[in-house]
């Protein structure tokens, strides 16, 4: 099993940068793809950009650009630098990892861009 916990979400103004993590727990070495996830009220849950244990990436068309994707040692976190955001990113951002038997998922962080 494995267990993530995401931080760094908030109140930001449009054009301004957030950095969540995620720190992931328990079976990290089966880890092979780790990721972030958003939904907005009323929207089903979209890619927002992965990273595979050999630093494949990939990014949503929505976020290229301004997010940069960036995994810990060892698949000990991952993390999402959000910059120039805008008010249409407003979700809760999700953590996921992928293992070689289970996927997981983090509780969600709450994003808000607003000014």
């Amino acid at each position: 099993q494995v267990q993530l916990v995401e931080s760094g979400g908030g109140l930001v103004q449009p054009g301004g940068s957030l950095r969540l993590s995620c720190a992931a727990s328990g079976n990290i070495a089966s880890i092979y793809v780790m990721g972030w996830y958003r939904q907005a009220p009323g929207n089903e849950r979209e890619l927002v950009a992965t990273i595979t244990s050999l630093n494949s990436i990939k990014y949503a068309d929505s976020v290229k650009g301004r997010f940069t994707i960036a995994r810990g040692s060892a698949n000990s976190a991952v993390h999402l630098q959000m910059d120039n955001l805008k008010p249409e990113d407003t979700a809760v951002y999700y953590c996921r990892a992928i293992a070689t038997t289970t996927t997981s998922w983090g509780q969600g962080t709450q994003v808000t861009v607003s000014s």
